[in-house]
């Protein structure tokens, strides 16, 4: 416990504010939309309070723009965004990821497609977090479940983002963006922020070269440096370890494998999941964000049932911690996987039970957030009738 704690009471699109404004955020540019818009709000009244600059743009895709270009003049950046903003996002999201700029995008998930349902809950754009931006690429997506999460993950997703010099995607959804809760923040010897090398650290003869191979960490290019001293060409077409275009094959073929690499090799670090009554689980409740929370509720009222259930939720949706959630499904004999949409994470979990394991989908596009009742009278069915997916 902190010396001198300090509770707060913020609602999820606060903590997601004020998380930025903590890991360093100084810059935001955004448009508002329901239901991320108490984001902008928040870092509206905020950011100038800390040196940083707050813009309203004209639209998503100005706004993604402008955090790009925000982050390679060495400020870290963000926006946020709900599901047709963030359709808006994508070619910038690829623009980041080819020009390996560490910026952070916040959806905020509402009910699709099109205009769908602004005031209600969704998490429909699991899929397009993925796969949204055109190319091969990799992603580094993550969904807490909780505010205090919200605040400790967006803290989280801008440390990954300097890591790996990647774009990366923070998902909520209109339920948790909008709850309120109270939680301990916790002191700053116990918060890492991963900062960006300064320029003015560097050693006068010393050569930048942003797109190469680090001599640290396979595949991960040296930490981004601020515009001054470090003067270098960016480009989203395919360049050379200095950056400037050159679209032959052998180039090509490293660069790409080097974007997808500095991600899929490192695994086991970025992905996480959290375990829930597992260690004698013979059914296993796979769910995620605000839905895991009505998971975890019907895994206690099942275990008072004489059911070993148990609930595993992946909080790093992408990368799929897939290791860690293969070994956990290896032994169950039943598999439940609980979204608000019709399928998109159990068609990744198929790939990861044993042939011979019951899987079952409660899938949900009413806009209402899945209760635990629904999940244990999905769970009962299944103990019933078997596979449904």
């Amino acid at each position: 416990m902190p010396k001198n704690p300090r509770m707060v009471f913020w609602q999820g699109n606060e903590a997601c504010a004020y998380g930025a404004i903590k890991a360093g955020c100084r810059f935001y540019a955004g448009y508002p939309i329901t239901p991320s818009s108490e984001i902008a709000e928040t870092m509206a009244r905020e950011l100038p309070k800390v040196g940083g600059v707050f813009i309203q743009m004209e639209d998503e895709i100005a706004s993604a723009a402008a955090i790009i270009g925000a982050s390679l003049a060495g400020v870290k950046s963000m926006t946020a965004t709900s599901g047709p903003g963030f359709s808006l996002m994508q070619e910038a999201i690829g623009y980041a990821i080819m020009t390996e700029t560490p910026t952070v995008f916040v959806n905020v998930m509402r009910g699709g497609p099109s205009t769908g349902m602004p005031t209600k809950p969704s998490q429909s754009d699991i899929m397009q977090a993925r796969w949204g931006t055109h190319g091969d690429h990799a992603i580094i997506a993550l969904y807490p479940s909780t505010v205090e999460e919200v605040y400790k993950y967006t803290i989280k997703a801008f440390n990954l983002a300097e890591e790996y010099r990647t774009p990366v995607i923070l998902l909520m959804d209109e339920v948790l963006g909008h709850m309120y809760e109270n939680f301990i923040l916790p002191p700053d010897s116990e918060i890492e922020i991963v900062e960006r090398v300064s320029a003015r650290e560097l050693e006068e003869e010393e050569l930048f070269v942003p797109f190469s191979e680090s001599e640290y960490a396979e595949n991960l290019p040296p930490s981004l440096v601020e515009m001054g001293k470090a003067h270098f060409h960016v480009s989203g077409l395919v360049h050379d370890e200095s950056g400037f275009p050159m679209a032959t094959a052998e180039t090509a073929e490293k660069l790409i494998r080097r974007l997808v690499n500095k991600i899929k090799l490192h695994i086991d670090k970025i992905a996480e999941c959290e375990e829930f009554m597992t260690e004698d689980a013979e059914t296993i409740i796979i769910a995620y964000g605000s839905v895991a929370r009505s998971a975890k509720e019907a895994v206690l009222i099942a275990r008072k049932e004489g059911i070993k259930v148990g609930l595993l939720r992946p909080i790093t949706i992408w990368p799929i911690p897939i290791e860690k959630m293969r070994k956990r499904l290896a032994n169950v004999q039943n598999v439940l996987v609980a979204e608000m949409n019709l399928g998109q994470y159990a068609s990744e979990v198929v790939k990861l039970v044993r042939p011979g394991t019951k899987l079952r989908l409660l899938g949900k596009v009413s806009g209402e957030l899945i209760a635990p009742h629904e999940i244990l009278n999905e769970l009962n069915n299944m103990l019933l009738e078997g596979i449904d997916f």
